[in-house]
């Protein structure tokens, strides 16, 4: 059930992103009197299909993709025969190269609207919920590759390449993707600046510990039957000491508990008792995999703020979000054509995409990551590749700028490159997804 909501999901948000894509070349043509041939989803033989206005509608077998066939112009459709005819007045070849221009742009332009307002929606009616930088007092807990580009546990990031981040997703976005960037920390008291080095962006995305908030260990839950339930530890307990030694923070104790697995240790706690905080001694069993059944509160000091926005705020708010979500994404596209970044290993096909939707039906997570998947379509269509929009836009620019237009033969040989390259990026994303698949990622 939980495969069949995924993808439910995935089919319901990937028709939406085609038809509001090929809907913006569809109205534009309409708009400069260009003869619509057909607007199909998916692609293959339509299933089903109906005529209105000269135009064929339908629905193809593979759910994939989608397109509008526009008279009088060379697609991936890669029929030439209308092309040996002379030129008719409502083909688009025949139109000013500005007006063709406009129509090829219009499926980019209305994959940013449709994220523009969905963005705007998510902020009216959910807000923006982050973790603030602010909160992070006793910084950060790094993982081992992290400590080799410099960070220690405790630093407090204070900016990177001279940005401050009040967003931790957004501090943790800059750097996974930011590359031999400076960055400035509070260690000890003291502000150390110095420069990451390159790495690796797979290895760091694979990182699940790269960086997490650091937080006391305050008891937010003991679980029954658990060495600290037996030894009275109890909900709102801040463990102060572990065997003699003072140890502050959550990460202390799951490095050293695994240490003392089967024995019985001192921890000291401190306790809010009646208004007095006083320190409390007890006599805790650590269990064979080095735990003593709490679970710690990291709410407690790290709790997630929302943003609150009126109706008009959130234009704003989602005019904000859009650009921050394409600049991010044009950081990653760069990264995966750099390639001692790895970063084109982390490609993935229809797989990879349905599996970022989650098991159960969550409309906030649906909108979210449909506002995202039209970012990146939007990017990926306007990249000056042939057989996407951005190589008819490159084209036209050039025809625009010369006032020579390429003849059809070479528009058709560009077509046809264009495509083999689509397709080879195709199998070699679902190739990866087949391979993450097989060895359990």
């Amino acid at each position: 059930m939980d495969i069949l909501i995924k993808i439910l999901q995935f089919v319901l948000s990937f028709s939406l992103l085609v038809i509001v894509h090929e809907l913006g070349h569809f109205m534009f043509a309409r708009i400069f009197g260009v003869r619509v041939e057909q607007f199909q989803l998916f692609f293959g033989k339509p299933v089903f299909s109906f005529v209105r206005r000269g135009t064929r509608y339908g629905v193809g077998w593979i759910p994939f993709g989608g397109y509008v066939k526009l008279a009088g112009m060379i697609d991936e459709s890669m029929d030439t025969e209308q092309m040996k005819s002379e030129p008719r007045p409502d083909e688009f070849r025949s139109k000013p190269a500005w007006q063709r221009l406009i129509i090829m742009v219009g499926g980019v332009f209305m994959n940013v609207v449709l994220a523009f307002l969905i963005y705007v929606g998510i902020s009216y009616h959910w807000g923006d919920a982050y973790l603030s930088t602010e909160d992070m007092k006793y910084g950060y807990v790094f993982s081992p590759q992290a400590e080799d580009m410099g960070f220690r546990d405790g630093d407090r990031i204070l900016s990177v390449n001279g940005r401050q981040y009040e967003d931790f997703r957004q501090l943790r976005i800059a750097m996974l993707l930011e590359q031999n960037y400076e960055v400035a920390v509070l260690r000890g008291g003291d502000t150390v600046t110095f420069t990451a080095p390159d790495a690796s962006v797979l290895e760091l995305a694979e990182d699940a510990e790269f960086m997490s908030p650091r937080y006391p260990f305050i008891v937010g839950m003991v679980l029954e039957d658990g060495g600290a339930a037996r030894a009275g530890i109890e909900a709102g307990d801040r463990l102060v000491e572990l065997q003699g030694e003072p140890l502050e923070f959550f990460d202390e104790y799951v490095e050293r508990l695994p240490d003392l697995s089967g024995q019985t240790v001192d921890i000291a706690v401190r306790r809010d008792s009646a208004g007095v905080d006083t320190v409390r001694h007890f006599a805790v069993g650590v269990s064979a995999d080095g735990k003593i059944g709490a679970v710690a509160d990291m709410m407690a000091v790290t709790p997630v703020h929302t943003r609150k926005y009126t109706f008009w705020q959130s234009f704003p708010a989602g005019w904000k979000r859009i650009g921050e979500e394409i600049g991010s994404y044009w950081k990653q596209l760069k990264l995966v054509f750099t390639p001692k970044t790895e970063a084109y290993k982390s490609l993935g096909g229809p797989i990879s995409i349905g599996n970022i939707f989650p098991e159960k039906w969550n409309w906030y997570s649906f909108w979210e990551i449909t506002a995202l998947l039209s970012v990146i379509l939007a990017v990926m269509n306007i990249l000056p590749i042939p057989a996407l929009d951005g190589g008819h836009v490159l084209f036209l620019l050039v025809e625009v700028v010369t006032g020579r237009k390429p003849g059809d033969k070479f528009l058709m040989y560009a077509q046809v490159v264009g495509m083999t390259l689509l397709f080879a990026l195709m199998i070699y994303a679902t190739w990866n997804d087949i391979a993450r698949l097989l060895t359990g990622f």
